[in-house]
């Protein structure tokens, strides 16, 4: 793979500020944010109230802690508007979630917010290895999810061009990478899996193609899956971070020549890491849920935001800007499975690590009696798709589910391409234990 460092002096010179630089600049961007959030969001007036703060409390940055925490239901009980800190015409674009679990989150940018915003991409890819210049080949969806827009502007602010051509449409996808040669792909890793899956079915080698780096994010994805996709493309893969409730992708970032965990850009992002039981802050590096303050947003500022994702926080290493280690899952997406707690990434580990199985995986949960259950899908290789072979792929990867992650499995081996594919976000989980 070629070296796509960026040069030091491409960086935001706050990216390598020292500590006591960025801490300053966050106390007082801290400070702004929270008087903002208090005299112009009715709910956080009266939340702070309740909890006997006041934006003047804070002194100190660990002072944060006195604030009451937000959740993903306050959007929704105050949806569409109602948490939104600037009159509506002020509002420049807005983004929204699907719904499919009750009614949508909305968030609202001001026109300083999406110039924000798209600062923030830019940075994420030139950490990247992206270049001005180079063509970025944009393949998350467009419209009111945050992804396909979010990484659009940030494209055009780094100064490299652009190929908005969103999420599904496989073969279009393949054709206009051949044709277009792009450097970089921004995508979700499930359906990068597609990609390849169509390389492989027409005869390309996904080694002679263009891109020199995949910047994945929009669902968890593990080690395990970055040597898969780099060895087959012959390239580097990165992981981005975001959520629509703090801005979109671009809150953190691989830097691609150390990728040992996500920079958080701190200059606009607050990070704390609370027990996801108790809500209490955890010790510097252990485990627990990750939540963030905005310090710079004005359309929908967000105090103490539990995002429900499971990390740590780490030291700086190629940017003095504290990392947070790849998300392992997140608190709603646990499986407890007779009393273990299992993380869809730590079974695609294991389908990763088990020959004669391609990449795809679904779990199913389902009730034997009054016991939970769990069934995994998998399918054969092409050239392992005797029954020999998928009868030993099965219970090597039944084995290795029962000795790593700690639960018995029934695995499924089937026929090539009959695990549901992703178009976007991967549909990992199927809970079959509530219809019967």
């Amino acid at each position: 793979m070629k070296d796509l460092t960026p040069e030091r002096s491409s960086l935001d010179p706050i990216e390598i500020a020292s500590r006591d630089e960025i801490e300053a600049l966050q106390l007082e961007r801290l400070k702004w944010s929270l008087r903002h959030a208090y005299e112009n969001v009715e709910m956080y007036r009266t939340r702070f109230d309740a909890a006997g703060v006041h934006p003047d409390d804070l002194k100190s940055l660990p002072d944060l802690a006195k604030f009451p925490f937000t959740y993903k239901s306050d959007l929704r009980d105050n949806y569409p508007f109602g948490l939104f800190a600037v009159p509506r015409a002020q509002i420049a674009r807005l983004h929204a979630s699907s719904g499919t679990t009750g009614k949508p989150t909305v968030v609202g940018y001001t026109a300083q917010d999406i110039s924000h915003w798209a600062d923030l991409v830019a940075r994420c890819l030139r950490a990247s290895g992206v270049k001005p210049g180079d063509m970025v080949h944009n393949a998350y969806g467009y419209g009111l999810f945050t992804g396909g827009l979010g990484a659009h502007y940030g494209i055009e602010r780094l100064g490299a061009t652009v190929v908005p051509m969103s999420g599904g449409q496989t073969v279009r996808q393949v054709d206009l990478i051949e044709d277009f040669k792009p450097d970089a792909i921004m995508v979700t890793p499930s359906y990068m899996l597609n990609i390849l899956e169509e390389y492989h079915r027409r005869g390309l080698d996904p080694r002679s193609s263009s891109l020199q780096t995949a910047i994945f994010g929009a669902e968890p994805w593990t080690n395990a899956m970055r040597l898969e996709i780099e060895a087959a493309f012959d390239m580097h893969a990165v992981d981005i971070y975001g959520l629509s409730e703090v801005m979109g992708p671009g809150v953190a970032n691989e830097c691609v020549e150390t990728k040992d965990g996500l920079h958080i850009w701190e200059d606009h992002f607050y990070p704390e890491i609370i027990n996801p039981e108790t809500g209490e802050l955890v010790e510097d590096g252990a485990e627990g849920e990750l939540v963030f303050t905005t310090l710079t947003k004005e359309g929908l500022p967000v105090i103490r935001y539990r995002t429900r994702d499971l990390t740590r926080l780490l030291p700086g290493t190629a940017r003095t800007m504290r990392r947070m280690e790849k998300i392992t899952g997140r608190s709603d997406d646990m499986i407890i499975l007779r009393g273990v707690n299992v993380f869809p990434t730590q079974i695609e580990e294991q389908v990763l690590a088990t020959g004669g199985i391609a990449p795809y995986f679904q779990i199913e949960l389902f009730k034997t009696g009054t016991m939970d259950a769990m069934r995994v899908l998998v399918e054969a290789l092409p050239q392992a798709g005797d029954e020999a072979s998928r009868a030993a792929a099965q219970r090597m990867l039944t084995k290795r589910i029962k000795d790593v992650v700690g639960v018995s499995a029934e695995v499924l081996v089937g026929d090539p391409e009959t695990v549901e594919r992703s178009q976007g976000k991967a549909r990992r989980v199927v809970d079959h234990r509530s219809k019967g």
